[in-house]
């Protein structure tokens, strides 16, 4: 099959032109780029007056996140342009194992959105987090077998990096000597700790929320990812990297997304209009989400409008609202005229259904299980700052003749990690502060990157309802004086759901009404604010199922200041 696309505005990524011409596809390549009018072709569409850029790549996300399958993520992104992702399956890895990574590989197989994979590095993330698996450097081994697999994903653990933790440096060696690439995750590392961390051939990071982090990184040789997802909003701080030399070593990412904003806003596309919008050129920021992450994970002939080139190629009316009117997949006319052409799911062998499907092993909760025996007047508070994913320690006096240390007045409210997969019956408690919650409480069974029961609430009562409730159905709930206000399952592994996306939108945009209504501020994103409370890699104070983990020292600290 040969279609020309005539006389677009093509976005030339390697010289950073536009230039008036036509674009042969024959099958999945482009076959020539300039004057090929009087060419022989089954199919001639005329682009006159719209602009002609490489498919768009994001270079870092979790699929789970989206809380969507492959498949519904791909019918979301796909109408904005998106036709290859790097995902990383780390989430449904700490819940299924080396069977999650091969669910997720089966369930994007042959999908018009390519997605590529870089295999989980950190399951568990640390020792003090109860997962449902252990991925050793044994069991990822075989699975670089995989044609989609890219490289190794975010080295989260750069503390066994520097101490020379023997698994964690073996995952790095098989990476190296099959030359794959290696992502990387350390918010804040800096100097000396930084070049050691580097050194053992972690290339990437996408954790920089501020230009300093990021210029420091990227001098090292870093390639740096400005990540502008639902929680973690960081682009406006790393505009400077959208110009020279920066630009050159930089790629855009969303890391998490919830698919109403997906539908809302867009995916990558959303990235571009922002940086667009705040000053920056729109050639160099489409190179960033295209070629520039092709050459990031050393994805050959991907990323740009040439010869030899994968034909992924999307129409743009304009580069500054950067709406899409059509996109190629391999050649594939996958959006005409802004609308999706229906597309098949791939197909999931049963076991591997089923494994996902039977992730919750826990007990019934009551109050009594979220009661904080009182043991001093001064708490550590894990502090929540809106839109990034760091908080703070904070040491705050606690009054117990409030609702059992809950302090609607103060923004003090109570949190609770409960250990979901071997039936432990393990629970962390403590105190949050900064989520606004007025009355009631939520749970979910996104908990990263264990993915156990997480809630927040302002009573004993409403928590143990709101974990039962997540215990039946897996997913996100909203509950008041015993009472479910809004409810998302999500019943493939407890991180995705099944039923199509736009409904997955839908029930995504009740929850965070309904949390919302209850006193959360607009500036918060309910469920993946609270999601990332857990993950004990990110400074600086965060609640696992053995309780609070100081992230700089990797140490549990006490609830109690004086306790020992």
């Amino acid at each position: 099959m040969k279609i020309l696309l005539k006389n677009g505005n093509v976005v030339n990524v390697f010289t950073e032109e536009i230039v008036k011409a036509d674009v042969l596809i024959e099958d999945s390549r482009i076959m020539g780029v300039g004057d090929y009018a009087d060419y022989p072709v089954n199919e001639v569409i005329d682009l006159t007056g719209k602009y002609v850029i490489p498919g768009l790549i994001d270079g870092h996300v979790h699929i789970e996140s989206t809380m969507l399958t492959p498949y519904e993520m791909a019918k979301l992104c796909l109408p904005h342009g998106t036709t290859a992702v790097v995902a990383d399956p780390h989430e449904i890895a700490n819940v299924c194992g080396v069977q999650g990574v091969e669910y997720m590989l089966q369930a994007s197989e042959n999908l018009p959105m390519q997605v590529y994979i870089n295999l989980p590095s950190c399951v568990p993330a640390t020792r003090f987090d109860e997962s449902g698996a252990v991925l050793t450097a044994e069991k990822l081994r075989p699975l670089y077998a995989y044609s989609r697999v890219v490289g190794l994903a975010e080295m989260m653990n750069y503390p066994g990096v520097l101490f020379g933790d023997q698994d964690v440096h073996q995952k790095l060696k098989d990476a190296r000597a099959l030359n794959k690439p290696i992502d990387g995750h350390a918010p804040f590392l800096t100097g000396r700790d930084l070049d050691a961390y580097i050194a053992q051939g972690v290339q990437t990071d996408h954790e920089c929320s501020n230009i300093e982090e990021a210029k420091e990184k990227l001098s090292k040789g870093q390639w740096i990812m400005v990540r502008q997802g639902t929680a973690a909003r960081n682009l406006s701080a790393l505009l400077p990297l959208f110009d020279p030399p920066y630009c050159y070593r930089a790629v855009l990412v969303t890391d998490d997304r919830h698919p109403a904003d997906l539908i809302a806003e867009g995916h990558i596309d959303n990235v571009l209009r922002l940086a667009v919008r705040g000053g920056k050129a729109p050639v160099r920021a489409i190179r960033m989400a295209t070629l520039q992450v092709a050459e990031c994970f050393r994805i050959p002939f991907v990323g740009a409008v040439a010869p030899g080139y994968s034909a992924d190629i999307v129409v743009l009316e304009d580069l500054t609202d950067f709406k899409v009117t059509d996109v190629f997949s391999k050649g594939n006319h996958v959006v005409k005229n802004g609308k999706l052409v229906d597309f098949a799911p791939p197909k999931v062998e049963d076991a591997l259904q089923n494994k996902v499907r039977s992730s919750f092993h826990v007990k019934t909760f009551t109050a009594e299980d979220f009661i904080v025996k009182k043991k001093g007047e001064n708490c550590r508070v894990i502090g929540v700052l809106p839109g990034e994913l760091i908080t703070e320690e904070r040491v705050l006096p606690v009054d117990f003749s409030k609702e059992n240390g809950v302090d609607i007045s103060r923004d003090i409210l109570k949190i609770a990690v409960i250990e979901r997969h071997n039936g432990t019956g393990h629970i962390g408690l403590g105190y949050v502060q900064g989520m606004g919650l007025k009355t009631g409480a939520i749970a979910t069974s996104v908990s990263h990157d264990s993915h156990n029961i997480i809630a927040v609430g302002a009573s004993a009562e409403d928590l143990a309802f709101a974990v039962n409730r997540v215990a039946k159905n897996g997913g996100n709930v909203v509950v008041k004086s015993g009472e479910v206000l809004a409810e998302m399952p999500l019943p493939i592994a407890g991180l995705m759901s099944e039923k199509e996306g736009e409904r997955v939108a839908e029930e995504n945009a009740k929850v965070r009404a309904a949390v919302h209504e209850l006193g959360v501020p607009a500036s918060l994103e309910p469920f993946m604010n609270t999601a990332f409370l857990s993950l004990s890699v990110i400074p600086s104070l965060k609640m696992t199922t053995l309780g609070l983990v100081r992230v700089e020292t990797q140490e549990l600290v006490p609830l109690f200041v004086n306790e020992k």
